[in-house]
């Protein structure tokens, strides 16, 4: 038990440290930032709610802080009680918090 413990901490310290390096310390749905201080409240959740499925692009991550986390995870157990536990394909985020960072950055 305690080896399988240290393997999914050794794992999830992996993918936390690549998402961390190629992404802004910045929560994708509320758009708090975050600085070394408060880092351990940003986390990362799969897209597709599989914990295994860890390309190095992070094309299957994004940075949530708990709040918004656990909001996300919430909404999909509702969903999924509320469709009798049926598998549902569920809807990403409107959200594009970066959206107009080029014309931002074209300014200064």
């Amino acid at each position: 038990m305690a080896r399988a413990r240290r393997a999914t901490e050794d794992r999830l310290r992996g993918y936390r440290e690549q998402a961390l390096k190629l992404y802004p310390w910045i929560c994708g749905r509320c758009g708090r930032e975050f600085t070394r201080g408060n880092l351990h409240e940003l986390t990362v959740h799969h897209r597709n709610h599989n914990h295994d499925d860890n390309p190095p692009d992070g094309s299957n991550w994004e940075l949530l802080c708990l709040y918004c986390h656990d909001n996300e995870h919430q909404r999909e157990l509702e969903q999924r009680a509320g469709h009798g536990g049926a598998e549902q394909t569920l809807e990403h985020s409107t959200s594009k918090p970066f959206a107009a960072l080029a014309e931002l950055l074209k300014k200064s």
